[in-house]
């Protein structure tokens, strides 16, 4: 009888560890069918927005943002100098961020992005040292010359042999 149980209870332990087995096999095939889920997402969303531009444009600003942060009791002690770069910064971000949700404003808010950073050349750090003005100008250069992928089109080919000859005849004849 004791020899009878520990034969059921190995077998029982075979079939747990073979359902085991199973459950992750499909546990990690549906953990691999929602990455390419999220990654064919990712690539429709990135397509279809200014995507690299507003990234560059919001690069831009946080670096304009991280240059010139300072004290809050010198920022209102000293007025627009202390602000601006806290402006110019976070304009540039909203900027950048703005025609990812709204695709349909990339001219606008590009061009706005970019006279942002420009200006943050003279108001702030020399717009983050540099760095932040350029990111940001590239940024929304970008973003004003992004367009919406079109569909590709078949080419169409002249048939074989139809009268490609006719008008290199008369040229030659001329």
């Amino acid at each position: 009888m004791l020899s009878r149980a520990v034969a059921d209870t190995a077998a029982t332990e075979r079939v747990r560890a073979q359902d085991g087995a199973a459950e992750s096999g499909a546990r990690g095939a549906r953990v691999r069918a929602g990455l390419r889920q999220g990654r064919a997402w990712f690539r429709a969303f990135r397509r279809t927005r200014p995507f690299w531009g507003g990234v560059w444009l919001v690069a831009g600003g946080w670096t304009v943002l991280k240059f010139s942060l300072a004290p809050m009791q010198l920022v209102v002690s000293t007025g627009f100098d202390g602000i601006a770069g806290y402006l110019l910064g976070g304009g540039m971000i909203l900027s950048g961020l703005v025609p990812l949700a709204a695709p349909q404003q990339r001219y606008t808010f590009g061009i706005i992005g970019a006279v942002l950073a420009v200006v943050s050349l003279v108001a702030s750090n020399l717009g983050g040292f540099l760095l932040g003005m350029v990111l940001g100008v590239l940024g929304g250069s970008m973003m004003v010359g992004w367009g919406p992928k079109r569909p590709a089109r078949a080419e169409r080919r002249p048939a074989a042999g139809a009268g490609t000859d006719s008008g290199a005849g008369s040229k030659e004849a001329a």
